[in-house]
């Protein structure tokens, strides 16, 4: 996913490309320790995006742009 600005919030950005369906189940997810940012899982949700990072979920891979 492409983004306009310096960087993406890890919940907003779960959102956008459609992995989660609500900010609330993007906590829960995360809590869970069910994504992984760049190989490594990550546990907060205010977690920085920006272009060059990967984010995984459930099997699927999401490359910010």
């Amino acid at each position: 996913m492409k983004i306009d600005t310096e960087y993406i919030k890890l919940d907003s950005f779960l959102k956008a490309v459609n992995a989660v369906c609500s900010g609330g189940e993007a906590k829960i997810i995360i809590g869970e320790g069910e994504v992984e940012v760049n190989g490594e899982v990550e546990l907060r949700r205010g977690r920085k995006l920006r272009p060059g990072d990967r984010v995984s979920l459930g099997g699927k891979t999401f490359h910010v742009e």
